[in-house]
C-alpha cells in the first residue's frame, strides 16, 4: 500500500481513563475528516465488542483499522490484523504507550491522527505464545503476580492504579520467588531458577535512562531476559532500580535471543502476562517471532 486508505474504522477502548463518550467520539470523527479520512468510530466496552468491530470492518473491506487506547488495546486489535492486508493506525491513549513510543508515533492526539493520514506503512514483527499474539512482551514469574495483585486491590479495595501497583510490588517482592524453567531454543538449552522470565518482541534496552525501550520492531527475533537475583532484598532493589532507571543489564539479567523458544515449568498451568494481560496457560509455552506480520502507520522519515 503506497498511501493510507481514505476510509477507516476507529475502535476506542471506552473503559480507558481518557473519558471517551459519544461527544468526544464525534470530535474525533471530525479530526479524521479534517485530515481527509472518513472514519467510523466505535466505542468498545469489552474485548468481545472490539474483536467484533474489527472483524466486521475487515469483512466489509476496510483496510485501515485504528486502535485508540493503551498497549492492551493496541495488542488486541493487532491480534486480529496479523498476516492480513489491513493496516493498523495507533492512537496512544493509554498510560505508558510503549508500542507507540517505540515506533516514534507522537503521543499528542492531533499529531497521531496526522501520522495516520500522512505517514507510511511499516511492516513490524509480533511475538506469539501458544497462539496468543503480543506486540511488546510476555513474562512469567514475578511480573504476572504483581499485575494480579494490583488488579485485585483495584477491584476490591478501590485503590488507584499507581497506589495499587506500589502496594503490589512491596507485597510480592517480600515473598520467596524462584521459578524453575527449562528453556530450549533452536541451538541451545538452559535450565535456570529465576524470579522472572521476560520475553521481548525484539531486544529491549534494560539499563540506563531508556529502560524498557526498543530501537526497532523489525529484527525478526525474540529476546529472553532472566533475572539473576532471587533474595527478597535483591528483588526489592531490582524493582526500585526499574522504577529509577538504575538497572545494569550485565549485572541484573541474563539474555538469550532467537526466533523460537520452548519454555517448560513445573505444574499443570502457569500465569503468563502478554502486553499487560494475565492469562493461565499450560506448559510447554511455545514462543515464536512472526517477522513483519503486522502493518502499522508510522511517521515519515525525518
Amino acid at each position: 500500500m503506497t498511501q493510507p486508505p481514505r476510509r477507516a474504522l476507529v475502535v476506542l477502548n471506552a473503559r480507558s481513563g481518557a473519558g471517551w463518550g459519544p461527544e468526544r467520539a464525534e470530535e474525533l470523527r471530525g479530526l479524521f475528516a479534517g485530515n481527509g479520512i472518513e472514519a467510523e468510530v466505535v466505542l468498545a466496552r469489552s474485548g468481545e465488542e472490539m474483536f467484533a468491530a474489527v472483524d466486521k470492518a475487515r469483512a466489509c473491506g476496510i483496510e485501515l483499522v485504528v486502535a485508540g487506547g493503551g498497549d492492551g488495546t493496541q495488542s488486541a486489535v493487532a491480534s486480529r490484523l496479523v498476516d492480513s492486508p489491513a493496516v493498523q493506525g495507533v492512537l496512544p491513549l493509554g498510560t505508558l504507550n510503549h508500542f507507540a513510543k517505540d515506533l516514534g508515533i507522537p503521543l499528542k492526539l492531533e499529531d497521531a491522527v496526522r501520522t495516520i493520514a500522512q505517514g507510511r506503512v511499516l511492516q513490524v514483527d509480533v511475538g506469539e505464545v501458544n497462539g496468543r499474539v503480543f506486540i511488546n512482551n510476555s513474562s512469567l514469574g514475578l511480573y504476572p503476580e504483581i499485575v494480579r495483585s494490583r488488579e485485585l486491590q483495584q477491584m476490591h479495595l478501590g485503590k488507584s492504579k499507581w497506589r495499587a501497583l506500589a502496594t503490589a510490588v512491596l507485597r510480592i517482592t517480600q515473598r520467596r520467588h524462584g521459578l524453575a524453567v527449562h528453556i530450549a531454543s533452536e541451538t541451545d538449552e538452559q535450565v535456570r531458577r529465576t524470579p522472572f522470565v521476560f520475553i521481548g518482541n525484539n531486544r529491549y534496552t534494560m539499563e540506563g535512562f531508556r529502560i524498557g525501550a526498543r530501537s526497532g520492531l523489525e529484527g525478526g527475533e525474540l529476546a529472553v531476559y532472566m533475572g539473576r537475583r532471587r533474595g527478597r532484598l535483591a528483588l526489592l532493589r531490582l524493582a526500585l532500580g526499574a522504577l529509577t532507571s538504575r538497572l545494569r543489564q550485565d549485572e541484573d539479567f541474563e539474555m538469550l535471543t532467537g526466533r523460537e523458544f520452548v519454555i517448560r515449568t513445573h505444574g499443570a498451568s502457569i500465569r503468563v502476562a502478554t502486553d499487560g494481560e494475565v492469562t493461565m496457560m499450560e506448559p510447554p509455552l511455545q514462543y515464536r517471532s512472526r517477522p513483519k506480520a503486522l502493518q502499522v502507520m508510522v511517521p515519515q522519515p525525518a
